[in-house]
């Protein structure tokens, strides 16, 4: 294991840390989808992006993130105080009254690194190709990521999005689908099944790659991949895997922790699963 692909395990040992305390001290939140994505939410923010965070909300001259599926909000507050856009210690304000860490993140308490609200889904991949087209338009060539999830495909705004990317030859778009396979009321193939996706997603003309979310090697050598094939005429979407509740044992792979908060108890047991690498708030 290479000493970088090492650091960046350590930070996500500590994000995750991060979101179970935060998700119990105000016992609200969505530890399962956060604690899934915290391999993504590192690889992006410590090794893939071009970004800034003393934070232009334009974006101008940077590679740019939107979170569609904002109820994961932990795992995107977590990063962006431990990469720099806010003081670590505003964490310990999540969800509590007046914080600007809400439970979806919001734009008007000015967060550092929050560019739209998200807390109705199925609306980010078309805020992500409006934000790539006026990247082109401005003569930009910096990238926009946009990640959402899988029980969100389940909207149709995802689709005419889909529609919409390849006809006009969005070529500097990064979407990923966490592919969980959890909703809150079940699996994905209970509630609605998605089929094949990546057969789906070629149809509507974008380059599909695949990725292991919870590998950060293999994530980071996707993620690579991905930026390679910018430029070429067509979106690219990452299918990426990864496993609900990961690094819990007790919430892992169960649509029960989508959105419930662990006791003192279970507080406990998960943080003595977590090694602290980075010093807890």
């Amino acid at each position: 294991m290479s000493a970088d692909i090492a650091k960046l395990e350590n930070i996500a040992k500590q994000v995750r840390r991060d979101i179970v305390r935060m998700v119990h001290s105000c016992q609200s939140g969505h530890p399962g989808g956060s604690l899934g994505c915290a391999d993504f939410f590192v690889a992006l923010y410590f090794n893939q992006l071009h970004h800034d965070p003393k934070f232009n909300l334009n974006g101008i001259g940077e590679d740019i993130f939107f979170l569609s599926n904002g109820h994961i909000s932990p795992v995107f507050y977590s990063t962006l105080a431990r990469a720099g856009y806010f003081e670590i210690s505003e964490l310990a304000t999540f969800r509590k009254i007046n914080s600007r860490l809400q439970g979806h993140p919001t734009t008007h308490e000015h967060l550092p690194g929050v560019r739209v609200a998200s807390g109705s889904l199925g609306q980010g991949l078309s805020v992500a190709i409006g934000a790539a087209q006026a990247k082109k338009l401005n003569g930009d060539d910096k990238l926009v990521y946009v990640l959402m999830g899988d029980g969100e495909l389940q909207e149709g705004q995802v689709w005419e999005a889909a529609m919409y990317a390849p006809h006009n030859k969005v070529d500097h778009l990064i979407a990923t689908i966490d592919l969980n396979g959890q909703q809150i009321d079940g699996s994905t193939e209970q509630v609605l099944s998605l089929g094949n996706l990546r057969a789906k997603w070629e149809a509507f003309g974008w380059k599909v790659l695949e990725a292991n979310g919870n590998h950060m090697s293999q994530l980071i050598q996707t993620l690579n991949e991905a930026k390679e094939h910018t430029g070429k005429g067509k979106p690219i979407m990452i299918l990426m895997r990864t496993e609900m509740g990961n690094g819990v044992d007790f919430m892992m792979g169960s649509h029960k922790w989508h959105g419930v908060a662990p006791n003192d108890e279970q507080l406990a047991a998960a943080l003595n699963q977590l090694e602290e690498t980075l010093g807890d708030y």
